[in-house]
């Protein structure tokens, strides 16, 4: 009776992977016999090209303090820039004219005023935040995402970047429906951004970093805003307390919890925002 019980003496060691490949060396993690082809210098010894893909997997890659990859490459940012552009190219279509396309039947479809909310139009606390009032509005608005929007996104991650952005976004509207009359109209991504000027902040803050840029930034944004006729410092405010808030809720979340409670904070922020819309669709209303 014979037995398979493996090479016969004095036969050959070949390699796992090829079996026609003798071999005199072995991976020095798993020890397997392996040719020069399938291993690969590590640290200690040489490892086969197995166990260096398993490694890879093993490793832990490097998070930011809201739990993102470190690394990722941003695509809400462009996504958000793109989607803002194509629609002022819309309105500016419908109008007939970059300068005033507020003329357009889109930029009247979704313009905010608490009028219109109180009347039952609510997607108009969102969608508002995607139109622009003439070309240097978009422009303002689409380099301060741009050069915000990148550094944030990378710190938080993609969901949680729009996340916070939706929330300043908001923010804004909420505070319009508070504290504009029932017929005055607001546009404009201005709220959302201000989310995010806050959310940096709050983030400089958490890192341990200066805010003399930012906090700069933030003031002369937001005297512009109480002295420029025409722009809107009711959102930029809500915006900017929403956007700080949001961005907190994920900085400071301790790492064993973070996820639920990250989760948790933002739909509690998300509730109150939604109240406060609510009750000044209430007001407009009487």
């Amino acid at each position: 009776m014979t037995h398979p019980a493996g090479p016969p003496t004095g036969a050959p060691v070949v390699c796992v992977r090829h079996p026609d490949r003798p071999t005199g060396l072995a991976c020095t993690r798993c020890g397997r016999p392996s040719c020069p082809e399938c291993l690969r210098e590590a640290a200690v010894g040489y490892q086969c090209v197995d166990c260096v893909h398993q490694g890879r997997h093993d490793v832990r890659r490097a998070t930011t303090v809201a739990g993102a990859v470190v690394g990722s490459r941003p695509v809400v940012v462009p996504a958000l820039v793109v989607l803002n552009l194509l629609v002022f190219a819309v309105t500016a279509a419908q109008a007939g004219s970059i300068a005033a396309n507020t003329r357009s039947a889109l930029f009247a479809a979704w313009a905010l005023s608490p009028g219109t909310v109180a009347a039952g139009e609510w997607w108009r606390t969102v969608t508002s935040g995607f139109l622009h009032i003439g070309p240097v509005h978009l422009a303002f608005n689409m380099f301060a995402l741009w050069v915000i929007g990148r550094d944030m996104e990378g710190l938080l991650g993609r969901g949680r970047f729009l996340a916070v952005y939706l929330l300043g976004m908001l923010g804004g509207a909420a505070a319009v429906m508070l504290l504009y009359g029932p017929g005055e109209y607001v546009a404009g991504a201005s709220g959302a951004v201000f989310g995010l000027m806050g959310g940096l902040a709050v983030a400089l803050v958490r890192l341990k970093r200066p805010l003399n840029q930012v906090g700069g930034l933030l003031a002369v944004n937001l005297a512009l805003g109480f002295f420029v006729p025409g722009i809107s410092w009711q959102a930029h405010v809500g915006g900017l307390l929403a956007g700080a808030a949001a961005t907190a809720v994920l900085v400071y979340a301790p790492p064993a919890r973070r996820a639920p409670l990250q989760a948790g904070g933002l739909a509690a922020i998300a509730v109150v925002l939604l109240v406060v819309i609510a009750v000044g669709a209430l007001l407009a209303g009487t």
